[in-house]
Parts: structure tokens; sequence; C-alpha cells
């Protein structure tokens, strides 16, 4: 079979042949070269055939940061078999929905998290990665994967609260990866710390991904530690890291932040999210430059950047287009708007998403001529640099995770607590935004908002619940009687939650 393209696994292969004894990845102590990750990757791929995925099946994955999950998606690669990783923090009723709108044909879960996939897989199967046992020198499967393959599925919730599988391409990977090449300026001697999780395209496909594919180092952390971190970046000297805003405010917070010697950093970038000038001062102030990445699931997600050079002069700005990123600003008509004037950003490049999985009228709606809506508003200034001013969807982005309000909305759907509720995202120094309910109370019964925050007890995950519950006589709403969201905002500035 004669291929479009290598597959990015041929990338570490190459690596491979140049360096083979260069460290790759370092996990919890165990040390991974560049030689050893060919051959995981190519054991693992032997395995995935063996266990019956071929071409264009699903391989699920649910577990904290591991090298597997790494190691999964170049296996994949090189079977032409996607991936899709599951956010480790849903409860499994909204992992079996994901699953079976995927048609999922194996999920692979880290030994903690094995009893929760069984719950979710509802008949898929199961394989713990305790048991997952392969030759490492085994002879390489048939490589059927090739660039133009979708490689990587990745779940973000609509508007309406129901999951869109956004499908990345390989070259959507290897687009995104150049674009994190020009912004990091990374080479073999880059030292990239990963904390966030590998099952956001952030933590993944920001610095992860694009760092193995230059030749660079990962030291991979389980979960999120600040003291960790400071104490690695000591230690390990890492060149790079990448925070959301929650994270970024964690490290400066803590005891040993003043003191911790930061000197092998180039820089930090942050992402996920508008970025508070006040969680990124604290660096600054200690010489440690903080640039931005901006983009989403569907864009893989590099799509502006403002590299750290820079960042300082413009802390409100998300930098400008990538090197393969062309943007505009939109009106609701489509037409481009000046220079200056606020509308819709549209991206357009090869890292884009192939299409939202078995969803065309998604994908009709959320691309035009090759051009993706984002959803935000913005605008570039007279020397072209982009600045958010703010989210035509309703997207709740707190602590890097995206919480949507139509989701929230449907528990509290038929309650009697109140005679109309909705939520709405509010300004949190901490984590970038928290979600809270905005209930019209009923004039006859006494406000509980205790009572009203337990209706999302085992509804949805928990970084999800709302925070608060602020009481009003009505909802502001239209002519068409559509909540008006951004009068709820506008409200809520002045008061004390």
């Amino acid at each position: 079979m004669t291929s479009l393209g290598p597959n990015i696994a041929t990338w570490i292969d190459r690596w491979a042949g140049h360096q083979p004894d260069a460290l790759a990845v370092e996990f919890e102590g165990e040390q991974t070269s560049y030689s050893q990750l060919a051959n995981k990757i190519g054991a693992l791929a032997n395995w995935l055939v063996e266990s019956g995925i071929e071409q264009g099946d699903r391989v699920a994955w649910l577990g904290p940061n591991h090298p597997f999950a790494l190691e999964l998606v170049f296996a994949c690669s090189q079977v032409g078999a996607i991936t899709l990783p599951l956010n480790s923090r849903l409860l499994p009723s909204e992992h079996r929905w994901i699953l079976e709108d995927a048609e999922v044909n194996l999920v692979v879960s880290e030994d903690s998290f094995c009893e929760a996939a069984l719950e979710a897989a509802n008949g898929i199967a199961v394989q713990s990665l305790s048991s997952l046992v392969y030759p490492l020198m085994s002879n390489p499967a048939e490589q059927k994967g090739n660039s133009h393959d979708p490689l990587l599925l990745a779940y973000t919730s609509g508007t309406t609260g129901t999951p869109k599988g956004a499908l990345l391409t390989q070259s959507a990977l290897i687009a995104n990866a150049i674009n994190s090449f020009h912004c990091h300026d990374f080479t073999t001697k880059d030292r990239v710390l990963t904390f966030l999780p590998l099952f956001h395209v952030g933590g993944l496909n920001i610095q992860t991904i694009p760092a193995l594919l230059a030749g660079a180092s990962v030291l991979l952390h389980r979960a999120f530690d600040p003291g960790k971190w400071l104490r690695d970046v000591e230690e390990w000297r890492p060149t790079w890291s990448l925070f959301v805003p929650a994270t970024l405010d964690a490290v400066a917070k803590h005891p040993d932040f003043a003191t911790a010697d930061l000197s092998s950093l180039n820089g930090l970038m942050a992402g996920s999210s508008t970025i508070p000038e006040a969680v990124t001062r604290p660096f600054f102030e200690r010489g440690i430059p903080v640039g931005q990445v901006y983009g989403s699931t569907e864009t893989a997600p590099t799509a502006v950047i403002m590299r750290v050079e820079q960042a300082e002069q413009r802390p409100t700005s998300c930098g400008k287009p990538a090197t393969l990123c062309s943007l505009r600003i939109v009106d609701d008509e489509g037409h481009d708007v000046s220079r200056g004037q606020t509308g819709e950003l549209w991206i357009k490049g090869p890292n884009i998403l192939a299409e939202y999985w078995r969803n065309p009228e998604a994908t009709r709606e959320s691309i035009t001529d090759g051009w993706f809506h984002t959803g935000d508003i913005g605008h570039v200034d007279e020397e072209g640099w982009v600045y958010i001013d703010d989210r035509k969807k309703d997207l709740v982005i707190s602590g890097g995770e995206n919480i949507y309000p139509a989701e929230l909305e449907n528990v509290l759907a038929g309650s009697a607590l109140f005679v109309e509720a909705a939520v709405v995202g509010i300004p949190d120094d901490r984590w970038g935004e928290i979600p809270i309910v905005v209930a019209a109370q009923d004039s006859g019964k006494a406000q509980d908002s205790e009572a009203v925050l337990k209706l999302f007890t085992g509804q949805v995950a928990p970084f999800k619940v709302p925070k608060k519950v602020f009481w009003v006589d009505a909802l502001p709403r239209n002519v068409m009687g559509k909540v008006l969201k951004h009068e709820i905002r506008d409200m809520l500035k002045d008061k004390k939650l």
C-alpha cells in the first residue's frame, strides 16, 4: 500500500535514529530514551492490531497523566486508528455517552480508573494498563496510517450541552506542532515540564507532542502539584511549562515561590482561557515572562500566539496569528470588520478540525469555506495584535475546564426551588471564571441556596458544580422570551456575591 504521507510516529523513529539515547519522556523516576520510545510505540501498534483494531477504529484512554497516553497517540498513528482521550474528571454516565457516540472499539484504563471504565463501557472491551503486556522487540506492524488519516477525537461540549467530537487528522497535529515550534523555538535542547491533563488538547498539543516531534525531552507529572512543580524546576531544569490561570495563581502563592531557582526557564506559556494580568504579574516580577496561546479543541489548539519576548508589553493581548493560521474578525453576516472594531474570530489553517464526529449539521454551522467560527468576540488593533473581548457562546472556562451552562440548566429544569434559573460565568481571580446559578425567587417560598446546589450532586462532575446562587426577582428576557445572559452578567458586576 502506498502511503499518502508519513504518520507522526515516523518522527519518533527518525529521532531514534539520530539520537537513540537522548531522553524522550521521564515519569516518576523512569526515563525513556527515543530508541526505547520508538520500540514501545511499535510494540503497542502490534498489540492493537492483534487485539483486532483496524484502520479508523476508535481506542479510548482513561486515566491520569501517564506516558501510555502519549504512546497510544503515536501507535494509533501507525495503525491508522483514532485515539480518544477521556476526561478523567467526568462521571461514568458522562463517559458512557461519549463512548457510545464515538462507537469506541476498545478502552484502555489506568488501574485506579478500571472500575469506572467498566461501568462506563457498557459492553465495550476494557483493558487495564497493568495487564497490558506486549514484547518490546516484536516485528513492527504494517504502518497503514498516513498524515491524512484522522488521529485524535476530542470531545468538547456544545452550547446545547450535548458533547461534540472534534476530529483532528495527523496533518492537523503536524501543523499545530509547526505553530508551536515557532511559538517556543523548540530544539532538541529543550526540556518541557507537563502537568496539565493530556485529555485536553492544551496539555497534549501546545507543548508536549510538539516537543517530542522536535526531539526535545518531556517530564510528565501525573497531576498538578505546585510544590512539586517548583522542586522539579530546580532539579530537572526545564526550559518551558504550560499553565492555566488557576495553576499560575497556585504556584505564585506557594511559600517556596519567592526563593525557588527558576533560572532554567525560557518562559512559561498560558492558555485555555483569557489570562488575568494579576496571575501573570508575579512571574514577570521574578523575571519569568508568560506568553499566551489562544485556540480551542477545534484548532488543535494553537491558533494565535504571544511569544514570551513580547508578552510583558501587551499583557491583555493573546498575540498574533500562528505561522500556519489566518485570522478574520467578522460581523454577524460574516463580513470583515475594520481594525479596532469588535466581531467574531474566524480561524483558517491546516490545524483546524476535519469535522465534528458524525455531526454534519454542526460542521456546516461551524466552518465556512475552511474558516472555523470560534464563537469568541474580539478585535485586532492597528499593529495587528489580537484581543479577546467576550464570548459569543455562553461557555464558562474555569481552571482550564470547559463548563457549558446548558448542561447545568438541564439539571435545574423542573425544580420547585425557584420559578426560573440560568447559569452564567463570572470572573474569578483564581479560576479565571466560576459558574453561578441566577434564580428567580418564588415570593411564597424561602431562598434555599444550599438545596439548589445539592441538585447537582451526582448529576455532573464536581468541577462543573456552580459555586454560588444569586437570587433575583426575574430573569431578563427579550421579546422572544430568550434569557439575556449578557444582561445578567452586567447586572452582577456591581453586586457582591
